[in-house]
């Protein structure tokens, strides 16, 4: 098995598919145009998707109650600091950062809608 895709309901995929798309280099690899959209972004290695939808029917989470360990997306970053200062002026909120360990600096923000947002620079990058 390979993994293919994780989904996520949102009330506004497009507002946030524009938004990922903008600001964290997120690609569209397909999408439905009607509801509930299905709006599948790749990140840019084409390895990593996320599926966004809006079903009305499913209860929404109020993404800015959730704590942001529950759940969260996460983003290689070679300048974390930069990263979250851009990010912050495009609307991100701060949550924390950590530097667990020399050359590593994790920052958590929140997306607009509240979705968690983690920032990775790390000295050995994952996998490797």
């Amino acid at each position: 098995m390979i993994f293919e895709h994780f989904a996520i309901n949102v009330k506004e995929p497009k507002a946030v598919r524009d938004w990922y798309c903008t600001h964290l280099g997120m690609q569209v690899a397909t999408e439905n145009p009607e509801p509930p959209f299905m709006i599948f972004l790749a990140d840019s290695s084409g390895r990593t998707v996320c599926e966004l939808y809006y079903r009305p029917d499913s209860p929404l989470p109020d993404y800015h109650q959730e704590h942001h360990l529950k759940f969260h997306f996460a983003f290689e970053s070679e300048n974390a600091e930069g990263d979250k200062n851009r990010l912050l002026e495009a609307g991100a909120s701060f949550i924390e950062e950590l530097k667990p360990d020399a050359g590593s600096h994790l920052v958590m923000l929140r997306d607009p809608w509240g979705l968690p947002l983690q920032i990775c620079q790390r000295s050995k990058k994952l996998g490797s």
